[in-house]
């Protein structure tokens, strides 16, 4: 069992990305600590930061139910830039495979974000 995130658009051949509970909770942490912060310090992740402390685009997804509710078209257009300069930190001679992941993950997102935009729909958490 695990998450999907995919747009809402209701076609079952739109682009997807998805997670078992343990994977897209690893991916946040790291997507956390590229932002320059450690997701267990907040709120809802066992630490008491308040994430009106945070400063990232990345937010939205960030604090986040992992498998209900939406992003609007407005917060994946600000998630957007972030997500791609994340991909870009991949260079070929990496070869930590966790790293590949993240990025490869990350890659994915920006496919469904960029498909949610272009037909101006949600991003749904399922």
């Amino acid at each position: 069992m695990g998450l999907m995130l995919f747009p809402g658009d209701g076609d079952v051949t739109s682009p997807d990305v998805s997670w078992s509970y343990t994977g897209f909770h690893m991916f946040r942490e790291w997507l956390a600590d590229a932002e320059g912060f450690t997701l267990a310090e907040m709120n809802g992740f066992g630490g008491d930061r308040a994430w009106s402390s945070i400063s990232t685009t990345l937010t939205p997804l960030l604090d986040h139910p992992d498998d209900d509710g939406s992003l609007t078209t407005t917060q994946c257009a600000a998630m957007l830039p972030r997500l791609e300069a994340i991909t870009d930190q991949l260079h070929p001679e990496d070869s930590d495979p966790v790293l590949q992941r993240r990025v490869d993950d990350t890659r994915k997102l920006v496919t469904v974000v960029k498909y949610c935009l272009d037909k101006g729909v949600e991003l749904l958490f399922g």
